[in-house]
């Protein structure tokens, strides 16, 4: 064969091989399995760890929690490191960092990998999660199945964080610790931030609507023009009081109230019961009925841990039995309407965990049940506004309407 044909017949072969689908080397070989060269879990901050720690318990060395550390203290303070906040780890079967992530709240996330390819320096940075805004609705009821609004809220398939937002709005017009009736129902309208693969979170309640033991109270969302956003009625009066109704975000019962004689429970001697007592787990919220300024934030073997506030016009409320202070309350400091000032717990002269809620006015001792019925609104729409208002108003009406029909009848009547 002379050279020319030689080469020819090569070129012929090679273009015979390059058009098949499969290379004859590989034609008939199973796959190969390659082993992962990483590890990667996804899961949430445990109760009181710090940021070393957890990373310590994912099994990560001493020197890479340090270079981790280090590099996140550029962006963001470790200290701040929330229990139950999500987030993800990859490290190298080797234990080096490949990835961390840590959810600091709705909107952002820290974000911790190495500075370039196979680099053992780790950058920190604080990344947006993009996330897109819906609206959305839900109803539901009071009945023997979901006897607060808690259990019928997260029944409608939505989270604690919706009834909590829905108490607070109604907290001048509904005590939830006492006031629930079977057969009551309602409609709320709200924000929603669905979020590129994580959890979606709440953004703002719009309207809502609820039918409370006969009465109906209503709450639109508006914001008059150069005011502050605020929750009026149908009639644009304000929903906003001088005393929210209950110290308790919300729990289901009232255990003592008010009264000029009751058996103590510990001395078991008749005595004033100057209060209203509050069953309620160990370590929930207590929150300030209304702005003040801190009195005392003292400690005595009958009250135990105990907040004193001073409001306007003379009166005082008094949270008792905490088992502990909220963040930074102490004697001076000003705390708004809604603030956390302690935590339930059962110190002092307390059978178990309840909160006693007290409350003067000049001095004398006063049925906070009553005196908080008694308090006036805030201020109304502007008259300027009202036409603005009147177009969100309808709007929510027609909501309400619509979403009402959607709870069945027996499901009111507790049947």
């Amino acid at each position: 064969m002379g050279r020319a044909t030689f080469i020819l017949a090569c070129v012929a072969l090679l273009a015979a091989c390059s058009g098949s689908d499969t290379p004859p080397e590989t034609a008939g070989r199973p796959d190969v399995y390659l082993a992962p060269d990483s590890t990667f879990v996804s899961e949430r901050v445990p109760r009181d760890s710090t940021l070393e720690s957890m990373l310590r318990d994912q099994g990560l060395g001493p020197d890479v929690v340090q270079q981790v550390i280090t590099a996140t203290r550029t962006v963001f303070d470790p200290r701040r490191l929330r229990s139950q906040q999500p987030f993800s780890l990859e490290q190298s079967l080797d234990g080096a960092l490949r990835l961390f992530e840590y959810e600091i709240d709705a909107d952002s996330f820290l974000q911790v990998r190495p500075a370039v390819e196979e680099s053992a320096a780790l950058l920190a940075e604080i990344v947006p999660i993009p996330k897109t805004l819906e609206r959305a609705s839900v109803a539901g009821a009071i009945d023997d199945q979901t006897p607060s609004l808690f259990q019928s809220i997260t029944g409608t398939g939505e989270r604690a964080e919706l009834a909590i937002a829905m108490a607070q709005i109604f907290s001048g017009e509904i005590d939830f610790n006492s006031e629930l009736r079977r057969g009551d129902r309602y409609v709320v309208a709200f924000e929603r931030f669905v979020r590129d693969g994580r959890p979606s979170t709440y953004g703002a309640v719009t309207a809502a609507e609820f039918q409370n033991d006969g009465r109906v109270v209503r709450a639109i969302g508006f914001t008059p023009d150069g005011g502050k956003p605020g929750y009026f009625d149908e009639n644009g009066r304000s929903l906003r009081r001088f005393f929210l109704r209950s110290p308790l975000k919300f729990e289901p019962r009232i255990t003592s109230v008010f009264s000029t004689r009751r058996m103590h429970p510990v001395l078991n001697t008749a005595r004033a019961h100057r209060g209203v007592d509050y069953g309620a787990p160990r370590g929930a919220e207590v929150i300030s009925v209304a702005s003040g300024r801190v009195l005392s934030a003292t400690y005595d073997n009958t009250n135990g841990r105990m907040v004193r506030v001073r409001h306007a016009s003379g009166y005082v409320s008094a949270y008792l039995h905490l088992s502990a202070f909220g963040p930074g309350i102490r004697a001076g400091v000003q705390v708004a309407q809604g603030q956390t000032v302690g935590r339930v717990g059962s110190t002092g002269l307390a059978t178990g965990p309840h909160l006693h809620y007290g409350l003067q006015k000049n001095g004398v001792y006063v049925n906070p049940l009553l005196e908080h019925r008694n308090m006036p609104p805030g201020d109304p729409v502007p008259e300027a506004d009202m036409a603005a208002f009147s177009l969100i108003r309808d709007e929510a009406l027609a909501l309400f309407a619509a979403r009402t029909d959607d709870v069945p009848v027996a499901t009111v009547a507790g049947q």
